[in-house]
């Protein structure tokens, strides 16, 4: 009885959960397609989709801690790394940094139905797998920087095997593009959105706190290339140091994958 009582809870949250994700987006899709047609709505744009992040997070009725440990200067653009563990990655991003961010997020977004187009005209999508795909979303994203904005990339590249546990190695897109552009990096934690939400295969939500960390900036001037391995550790430790696996009820202690080196021949291009 207490497992079908559980199981029913489940289901119940699942579906409120759903609703509240679904609803705003259907109400609001047709500003949202003609908000994305150009470029200089998106401003715009990304305001709606912040409104609809904090509006769905407030009625899934989860307790949402965000702390902020550094602060950044007005108007200087920066690099946010976070830990990739969940597809509620990016909503969680949108509610709690404030500004007109860009984001970089794999190109099979922009394939899924009603909102993939829209993310696609919005934001910067990479097909990890094309070395073209790659340095495009390079020269949009340096672009994006030079024009005061900051964006978020992904260092793992996909979500991770074990997230809340174990970092998947980074790739050095967004260090090389931090000490290019003498851009701070911010690394950021998210501990808990795996645990909310597992996957989108069998949808199922699960009641669970969120919360989400902005470390102190890190400055990459004066860095070069032969920076990037010591950068990239020193970040994975930053972020991995706010993991809390007992409270995300995973067994044992968090772990850092080790980073192998990349190929000398694709350190030009973003993975």
């Amino acid at each position: 009885m207490r497992r079908l009582l559980q199981y029913l809870g489940h289901r119940l949250y699942t579906t409120w959960a759903t609703f509240w994700f679904v609803f705003p987006f259907i109400v609001t899709y047709p500003l949202q397609v003609l908000l994305s047609k150009q470029p200089r709505w998106h401003r715009y744009l990304h305001g709606l989709n912040r409104w609809w992040s904090i509006l769905f997070i407030r009625m899934w009725g989860m307790p949402v801690s965000v702390e902020r440990r550094g602060s950044i200067p007005p108007g200087q653009p920066v690099i946010y790394v976070p830990n990739h563990g969940s597809y509620i990655d990016i909503p969680l991003l949108f509610k709690a940094i404030p500004g007109h961010l860009n984001i970089m997020g794999k190109s099979s977004l922009a394939k899924t139905p009603l909102w993939g187009p829209i993310f696609g005209r919005a934001y910067i999508t990479v097909d990890r797998n094309s070395a073209v795909s790659r340095g495009r979303s390079v020269v949009q994203a340096r672009q994006t920087l030079l024009a005061g904005r900051s964006v978020v990339i992904f260092p793992e590249g996909a979500i991770a095997e074990k997230p809340g546990e174990e970092l998947m190695p980074f790739k050095d897109g967004p260090f090389q593009l931090a000490i290019a552009t003498g851009a701070p990096l911010v690394p950021v934690t998210m501990p808990y959105n795996h645990r909310f939400m597992p996957g989108v295969k069998g949808l199922r939500v699960r009641y669970s706190k969120l919360r989400i960390v902005l470390h102190e900036p890190i400055s990459t001037l004066g860095m070069t290339p032969a920076d990037i391995p010591a950068l990239k550790e020193r970040v994975a430790r930053i972020i991995a140091s706010e993991f809390d696996p007992a409270a995300a009820g995973i067994p044992g202690p968090s772990r850092l994958r080790a980073t192998p080196p990349e190929p000398e021949q694709a350190k030009s291009v973003a993975r």
